[in-house]
């Protein structure tokens, strides 16, 4: 796994021949064995079972549901499937003739239908090749009508009027329908098509087609005389033409029409020409709006909206489209055109197929092995592969950066080697070995000295240097958190519930406060990556908590989420909490009449007056046996009025009640009374015992007569 290219937007190469050799199937098992050693083949990304062919691979596609990835490839002539969630080659099947390019009809890889070089179609389901049909004249590329449920197939030539064709294949019909007639010049010398009835050299042919699927369903044919025809599928007829636009060179003159691809929206439309240039159009205009070149004069072979349904990351915001010929992929702008990202494989380029919704690119080319590129910044990795995420994450600089995931350093360039100019060689003390040995390579201004070396060198001569590097992330993370410590008391600000977010912020400040005394006490080092403090936003709303979550805002700020702690729900499941005071609790007291103030006024030791400030004990009164302060009751404190249940031969007891369960239970033990006042629960134990009182009265035993005894023990047998 390398990076393909340094530059702002990385490109890592997961598969292919720049990043594995390829072992030869004659290579002996002791030098397989031996390759253990080998860090360039033990560092290899595995990433497809068998995701290659003996020569070369020609088409490459994956399946709608995302779980399938077909390939068709050379020599001898094959079709390869894999199964992705496995990672591995589902089965591999032979084919009679070169495969030049295959469709998916179905979501999966059931149902496929695969353009043959011997102008023969062929349908293949999962137990092989179902049914073979030939076409008329050679074909150049396929399409699938879903909503007329048939085969477009662009071929080569002319019919006997002069004009190209596009042939129709109806799989409900199951027979050929009347083709679309496409003007790609005459049949004699003198014309475009130079012959093209009898094959000539410069035949003229219907290069590629497009549908807009997802709008309005037109076709799209790229011809060989650089013109677009646009036509129906419902009324079978031509609706326009795009001509090529004005040239200036004599090269431009002669491009063909390579590639064709609609935007999701269907008023877009990308062209690639077989002089590397490509426009983009609106159908509203016949003038392009963009013009981009490739940059190598070869065809265009793939163009690809990059239109992602769910935008993970920021630079996908904007419309990028994917353009690549033999030699290169570009991924570029479709508003100004600027270049965004690149890779440039080894071998030469067949077909690129795009994983939707992801970063993954699959290709099929001129090599052994087929490419998987992965872009992070274009998206994350597919399902399949997800853990490539985490392998990007390890080889990023510093994964928090929104620029992540960039290049190596200059001095990295080399895997193992450390870059170096003079002055840092003369730091280390390492400058006596320049000329002297091969341990410094000289390159332009410095030299590449081994990692391992280097290493060393630096902690000779900084022997201190870790003990420094620890110091300073403690320190680092000792400020961190001092810019997180809560200063002061923070307001909330909430308009509803401010209880709970008292709460709340009280927790998530303990919880501060612990994180802190662990750093502090580990005192930074590897052992502080396990302690991570959470910071608090400008807001003075500790992260991670329901303050500063955006889904629950309304919970502090609508009515509607008020929570009733006087609710009976609330009190079962918060049995601790003490509800606030009701605002008419003061009203719908009880207040004592002017009757019962003049008698409490004509107790000795009491006042009357409206003053609360006296802190002198109040006596109880003897009738009562209670706290009859009138100040004592204005400052907010009144007696719980239970309900009581008086007997009429119950005494009153002048007595101090005992405050406590266990005196009452003392008192009651020693005092030998059964108290009827339980406070509580009460736990009672019966045990069997003899009745005193039959033990003390024994029955008389009465005299029996001599010679008569009984068993039974009945008294009354005896009377």
């Amino acid at each position: 796994m390398k990076i393909s290219n340094h530059s702002a937007v990385p490109v890592y190469t997961i598969s292919g021949s720049s990043t594995a050799r390829p072992l030869p199937e004659w290579l002996a098992r002791k030098r397989k064995r031996s390759l253990k050693n080998d860090p360039e083949y033990a560092s290899r990304v595995e990433l497809l079972q068998d995701f290659e062919f003996e020569e070369a691979s020609q088409c490459v596609r994956v399946s709608d549901d995302g779980q399938w990835v077909m390939s068709t490839g050379t020599y001898k002539p094959q079709i390869h499937t894999h199964y992705l969630p496995h990672l591995s080659l589902s089965f591999a099947r032979h084919t009679t003739s070169l495969n030049t390019t295959f469709l998916l009809l179905s979501s999966d890889y059931s149902k496929s239908i695969h353009l043959q070089s011997d102008r023969s179609l062929a349908f293949h389901t999962p137990l092989g090749c179902h049914y073979t049909t030939r076409i008329p004249r050679y074909g150049r590329d396929l399409k699938y009508d879903k909503r007329s449920a048939e085969a477009l197939i662009p071929a080569v030539g002319v019919n006997e009027n002069g004009n190209g064709e596009v042939f129709r294949l109806n799989l409900e019909a199951g027979r050929y329908m009347r083709a679309y007639e496409i003007d790609v010049g005459g049949d004699d010398y003198a014309s475009r098509g130079g012959g093209a009835l009898q094959g000539g050299i410069s035949t003229g042919s219907v290069n590629t087609a497009a549908i807009a699927e997802e709008s309005h369903n037109l076709l799209a044919f790229g011809t060989s005389l650089g013109t677009v025809e646009f036509w129906d599928s419902r009324s079978k007829d031509r609706v326009g033409i795009l001509q090529s636009p004005s040239h200036t060179g004599p090269v431009e003159g002669k491009q063909a029409i390579t590639a064709l691809e609609f935007d999701r929206s269907g008023l877009g439309l990308a062209t690639g020409s077989s002089t590397g240039l490509i426009y983009l159009y609106d159908l509203r205009s016949p003038n392009p709006v963009l013009k981009k070149d490739q940059g190598y004069g070869y065809p265009i072979q793939t163009l690809i909206y990059l239109q992602s349904s769910t935008s993970t990351r920021t630079q996908i915001s904007e419309p990028k489209i994917l353009s690549a010929d033999k030699r290169i992929i570009k991924i570029w702008s479709t508003q100004d055109g600027s270049p965004w990202t690149s890779v440039e494989p080894a071998v030469d380029i067949n077909a690129v197929a795009w994983c939707k919704d992801s970063g993954m690119f699959l290709t099929a080319n001129e090599g052994r092995q087929q490419h998987a590129f992965f872009v992070p910044q274009l998206g994350p990795a597919p399902k399949w592969c997800s853990f490539l995420d985490n392998l990007v994450e390890e080889m990023a600089e510093d994964p928090n950066d929104p620029n992540a995931y960039t290049s190596q350093k200059a001095g990295d360039v080399y895997d193992n080697y450390k870059f170096l100019t003079l002055q840092q060689l003369d730091s280390l003390n390492l400058s006596h070995l320049v000329g002297t040995t091969s341990l410094l390579r000289p390159y332009m201004h410095g030299y590449f000295v081994a990692q391992n070396l280097y290493e060393e060198a630096k902690l000779i001569a900084d022997p201190f240097v870790w003990e420094e590097e620890r110091n300073k992330r403690a320190k680092d993370k000792i400020d961190a958190e001092r810019e997180s410590r809560i200063r002061g008391n923070k307001k909330v600000t909430a308009k509803v519930n401010k209880r709970l977010a008292v709460k709340m912020m009280e927790r998530a400040e303990k919880e501060e406060r612990l994180q802190a005394r662990r750093v502090l006490e580990m005192g930074g080092g590897e052992e502080e990556k396990q302690v991570t403090v959470s910071p608090v936003t400008g807001d003075d709303k500790p992260s991670g908590s329901l303050l500063s979550d955006h889904r629950f805002a309304k919970l502090f700020e609508d009515p509607d989420f008020a929570i009733d702690e006087r609710s009976r729900e609330f009190q079962l499941l918060n049995p601790s909490t003490k509800p606030p005071p009701s605002p008419l609790s003061r009203s719908t007291e009880r207040r004592l009449t002017a009757v019962e103030e003049e008698a409490l006024a004509e107790i000795p030791g009491t006042d009357t007056g409206s003053s609360s400030e006296s802190d002198e004990p109040v006596p109880k009164s003897k009738d009562h046996g209670r706290i009859s302060s009138t100040s004592y009751k204005r400052s907010g404190h009144r007696p719980q009025q239970q309900p009581q249940m008086l007997v009429s031969s119950s005494k009153r007891t002048s007595q101090a009640k005992d405050r406590t369960f266990g005196s009452r239970a003392e008192r009651s033990k020693s005092a030998k009374v059964n108290t009827s006042t339980v406070v509580g629960e009460r736990e009672m134990t019966f045990a069997p015992e003899r009745n005193s009182k039959a033990q003390k009265v024994a029955p008389p035993e009465k005299r029996r007569e001599k010679g008569r005894r009984s068993a039974s023990g009945n008294i009354f047998r005896s009377m």
